[in-house]
């Protein structure tokens, strides 16, 4: 065998078992997988949702709790091999509670924001949101002139806020927020406001069961809104979500339950 040959066997050998050592075999990824759970394997997690802001959280007839909330809860659960129990808490009370110790961590289609950051710690999203303007289409609401005008909305929220900020006060503007979408949307539907500002998806849900007489009108507002999980401030469950959050984004179990549950 002339020098060339042996040098070409030796080089092919070479690379072959460099390439062995990058890429990780099957046994490689279920040992990281185990890696993974192993903090939160068996435990028992405490998890907090609203049960009113469909059809991120929702409370069923039989009193059990569904949405995209539950069902992110669920999958991450089973991606951490925990047991998750999923409590129901009202909404002004929800960033209490866990820092009460109550539960260990809030999925509740909570938005990311400066003042909550101050009080909680949150993962990496799971969900962005847009606003838009929920209104009775035969009415007086335009989204490019807008006076003189009864506006409402949920309290603790980004588009509450928005609505503070924008237009409580001005123009001859009242805004009136409200404890639940529920409400905002039923003082909607009596006359008692011109127009609900609303994450879309709360509003699409709404117009699911009141499709005659109201719509959603003009540009969607984008106002980076992005909804991740709050856990108290350093605690590693933190990183445990993150994890789990990384693995149901890449198996696609996440794009499954949005378009289950949004449509998209």
């Amino acid at each position: 065998m002339s020098t060339s040959r042996l040098l070409w066997s030796s080089l092919t050998l070479t690379a072959a078992l460099a390439l062995s050592a990058c890429s990780p075999s099957q046994d490689a990824k279920d040992t990281n997988a185990d890696a993974q759970a192993a903090g939160t394997a068996g435990k028992t997690l405490r998890i907090a949702t609203e049960g009113a802001y469909p059809p991120f959280n929702y409370t069923n007839a039989d009193g059990s709790l569904a949405g995209y909330d539950i069902d992110v809860v669920n999958a991450l659960c089973k991606q951490m091999q925990a047991k998750c129990e999923i409590v129901a808490q009202d909404w002004d009370g929800i960033i209490p509670g866990l820092l009460a110790k109550k539960y260990d961590a809030v999925i509740a289609g909570m938005s990311i924001t400066p003042e909550r950051q101050e009080k909680v710690d949150f993962t990496e999203p799971y969900f962005a949101n847009t606003m838009v303007w929920l209104t009775d289409t035969k009415g007086k609401f335009n989204p490019k002139s807008i006076k003189n005008l009864t506006l409402g909305g949920q309290r603790s929220t980004t588009p509450g806020a928005y609505l503070q900020d924008n237009y409580d006060g001005k123009d001859g503007n009242t805004v009136q927020l409200y404890d639940n979408y529920d409400n905002a949307y039923l003082d909607l539907k009596s006359g008692r406001s011109d127009a609900v500002l609303a994450e879309k998806v709360s509003a699409k849900s709404w117009l699911k069961d009141n499709p005659a007489g109201f719509g959603i009108v003009g540009d969607e507002i984008d106002n980076n809104d992005n909804i991740a999980i709050a856990v108290r401030k350093g605690d590693p469950l933190k990183e445990d979500f993150n994890k789990a959050l990384s693995e149901i984004r890449s198996n696609g179990t996440l794009a499954r339950l949005e378009q289950a549950n949004f449509g998209q």
